[in-house]
């Protein structure tokens, strides 16, 4: 048995490429903990305890996140993420005691510039490891892992709050079990999301930054309000963006996208979309006094015309597939770009039908340049390939718009 571990750290220390998934999550576990005495080294040097509750906290709020959003059980995974702390600081402990009874360090990496980002890889590395099916072995964790300075009821204790760690059977499973609902949405898209006034937003997109849920508003936000009292949980609003929306549902940031989503085929192929619950088509828009210029596709694809566009969605995308001659205009903030078609920044947008209608109600310069659309869409949720929420969320969605909750809830933002 020993010579069959010992073999099994060469081949750990050869490269982790060929390692069985829980060694290699064991590995990355020990060197985050062997880090400690770079830690250690540069708090003795500039004299700062070796506890920090206050950073503590934030290390263990983000981590537990993160394995939200990969599916792990939160209370399980915030218990793991302490015990590595409570180990991580024992092990800083001995050695100030070593230092203090000898010699100590004469210099240590920079711990905001140098060690704390490695420490934040290896912590990504790890919850991402405990995303996956682990065959825990007691063997090899303690030989893995052991670490000078990490006492033996420590590393025990270590060992059993990781192997508690596990996955929700389900997304279904997991907003009932927290119960919470988080929606993903742009807050960009009148009727269907928006914001009534300016709000300061997190920079990462972090869930419900201070402030931002309040401002919205839109046709999707009541409805995502009567989702979460129809499944009796929590509703939080998750800001995403046109660009990331299908990378944040993959990274698990949200469960449901509720903000005007296009039903397209590739978003079919990396999750559910719902039953759709509106349908148009692109159209264009102009300054009312050029709409006889722009009333065929043929009249847009000039190349004098400038076409402005929010990049990421399916208005780029359209732009993209169906002009060959028009200049592309990039406009990255969709709360803003029809202020700019208005002064003259861009001469024509195409995008969904009911933004030309609700646009051109909101702002008489602003006109409809054809009366039928040139495309067929449809709007609907966008969520993870969960069998159990998709059969939730169509099943409720089909009774809204039959009882005529979805219609009025469009009604009341195209003003």
């Amino acid at each position: 048995m020993r010579q069959a571990l010992c073999i099994l750290v060469l081949s750990l220390t050869a490269g982790a490429a060929g390692a069985a998934p829980a060694d290699e999550l064991y590995t990355l576990v020990a060197e985050r903990l062997s880090l400690m005495r770079d830690v250690a080294a540069f708090k003795w040097l500039n004299d700062r305890p070796v506890e920090d509750t206050a950073r503590e906290q934030v290390v263990v709020d983000a981590a537990v996140a993160e394995a939200l959003n990969r599916g792990l059980r939160p209370k399980a995974a915030e218990a793991f993420f302490r015990e590595q702390i409570e180990a991580a600081k024992d092990i800083q402990r001995f050695w100030f005691e070593a230092w203090q009874a000898g010699v100590g360090p004469e210099t240590a990496p920079d711990l905001v510039a140098a060690v704390r980002p490695r420490l934040l890889g290896l912590g990504d590395q790890i919850i991402a490891g405990l995303g996956r099916p682990i065959a825990h072995d007691p063997a090899a964790f303690e030989r893995l892992v052991a670490t000078e300075g990490l006492g033996a009821e420590r590393l025990a204790a270590l060992y059993d709050a990781l192997r508690q760690v596990v996955r929700f059977d389900s997304r279904f499973a997991q907003i009932q079990a927290t119960g919470t609902l988080r929606v993903g949405t742009t807050g960009d898209y009148a009727p269907f999301s928006y914001e009534s006034d300016q709000a300061t937003v997190a920079a990462d997109g972090s869930a419900d930054p201070a402030g931002w849920a309040e401002t919205l508003k839109g046709a999707d936000v009541d409805l995502a309000r009567d989702l979460a009292e129809a499944l009796d949980v929590t509703l939080v609003f998750v800001r995403t963006s046109w660009p990331t929306l299908s990378e944040d549902l993959q990274a698990g940031r949200f469960d449901v996208a509720m903000s005007g989503v296009s039903r397209t085929l590739d978003r079919a192929r990396i999750g559910h979309l719902s039953v759709p619950y509106y349908v148009g088509g692109k159209m264009p828009i102009a300054r009312c006094e050029d709409r006889r210029r722009f009333s065929s596709l043929a009249d847009i694809d000039q190349p004098d015309v400038r076409v402005i566009v929010n990049p990421g969605g399916t208005n780029e995308r359209f732009v993209d597939e169906q002009l060959e001659q028009a200049e592309k205009v990039l406009h990255p903030d969709n709360r803003t770009i029809f202020s700019a078609l208005l002064e003259g920044k861009a001469d024509v947008m195409v995008t969904d039908s009911i933004e030309v209608a609700l646009q051109a109600r909101r702002n008489p310069g602003l006109c409809g340049t054809m009366g039928r659309t040139l495309t067929y869409q449809e709007k609907a949720y966008f969520m993870p390939a969960d069998a159990e929420l998709a059969r939730f969320v169509d099943t409720w969605l089909s009774l809204r718009l039959g009882d005529g909750s979805v219609n009025r809830a469009l009604e009341a933002h195209l003003d």
